[in-house]
């Protein structure tokens, strides 16, 4: 997703933040210790995870008086390990020195501070744009690529998470001209993957890539298996995205899991225990991330709405996979 800061009443947004930071502080080691007492072994094949993008908003605000994030990743942490949610996508955007990477002293101390909670890095993210006409923004977005593949092998990052980048213009009828662009910088993005044992997962973000047939077209001209789909649920611009969904699901690598298969502003909630049956049949395993979304005119606060949607994300996975061993 593009950030955009949409923060209606700042003195407010700020307030909960701090508030939250201080309860996550507090309750996250007497949480984690419950949890290592109660909690039992669980064998099912999917875990769901937290795309950071989800607290845009709160990560993106400073305090004025320094300039600093007043919620920071590591507070994320805290909040998840308090929540119980086992993985999380911090995507790079809400390091403080993107979109250049940390020192290596900063990601081994996000890396320590996350396997001390319990949880799994299952991914990061930046932003780059492969669809761009100009070989030196194209060249800039692969280049980025290249320093977060180190930093996600660092920090134990398993994928790296890249656009295609939106239709330009003048292009609207030259598809396949500007995916060959793409392709090209694909590829070299794998290439150099490899050599840190990190995948590429190119996310169907609506611009670029709007149909399973164009990703799959795309992902098959790469032809890597250091290159996967991140699997966008939201963003497939089609009349049945469940369709578009099964299609991929044997090139997906990681998810974005979000509240309506039928885009932002749809007032349709996606079907979980429908979408969970699509993702067991397709044989996927691995992490579920989710990203909930502010939409327009709507009341956006992550801190209830991300664990109300795993909670009804969780039932459909129980249900779906009952009779699982």
């Amino acid at each position: 997703m593009k950030t955009q800061l949409h923060v209606p009443n700042r003195a407010n947004l700020l307030g909960l933040v701090l508030l939250v930071v201080c309860s996550a502080s507090s309750f996250t080691t007497i949480q984690c210790i419950a949890q290592k007492k109660t909690s039992k072994k669980q064998n099912l094949p999917i875990t769901l995870s937290l795309n950071a993008f989800s607290f845009n908003d709160t990560l993106m605000v400073r305090d004025p008086r320094s300039n600093q994030q007043v919620f920071t990743l590591f507070n994320l942490l805290d909040w998840c390990a308090a929540q119980n949610i086992k993985a999380l996508d911090p995507t790079a955007y809400y390091f403080p020195t993107y979109p250049e990477v940390p020192s290596d002293e900063y990601l081994k101390k996000f890396k320590d501070r996350a396997g001390e909670l319990g949880i799994v890095i299952s991914g990061t993210g930046i932003r780059n744009n492969f669809a761009s006409p100009d070989p030196k923004v194209r060249a800039e977005g692969v280049e980025r690529a290249k320093k977060w593949i180190v930093a996600a092998s660092k920090m134990g990052a398993p994928i790296v998470r890249v656009f295609a980048g939106e239709i330009p213009k003048g292009y609207e009828n030259r598809w396949n001209e500007v995916a060959g662009w793409m392709i090209e910088c694909f590829k070299e993005c794998a290439a150099y993957g490899e050599k840190y044992g990190v995948k590429i997962g190119i996310q169907n973000h609506g611009d670029m890539l709007q149909t399973a047939d164009q990703c799959i077209y795309v992902l098959g001209k790469v032809n890597s298996k250091w290159v996967g789909l991140i699997l966008d649920t939201g963003s497939f611009k089609t009349e049945d995205p469940y369709k578009d969904i099964e299609a991929t699901i044997p090139y997906a690598i990681n998810w974005q899991v979000k509240t309506s298969v039928f885009g932002l502003e749809s007032e349709i909630q996606t079907d979980y225990k429908r979408l969970v049956s699509i993702i067991k049949n397709g044989g996927y395993k691995g992490y579920l991330p989710v990203e909930t979304l502010r939409r327009k005119g709507k009341p956006y606060n992550p801190f209830t709405l991300v664990p109300g949607m795993l909670s009804e994300l969780n039932a459909a996975i129980r249900e779906v996979y009952k009779n699982e061993k």
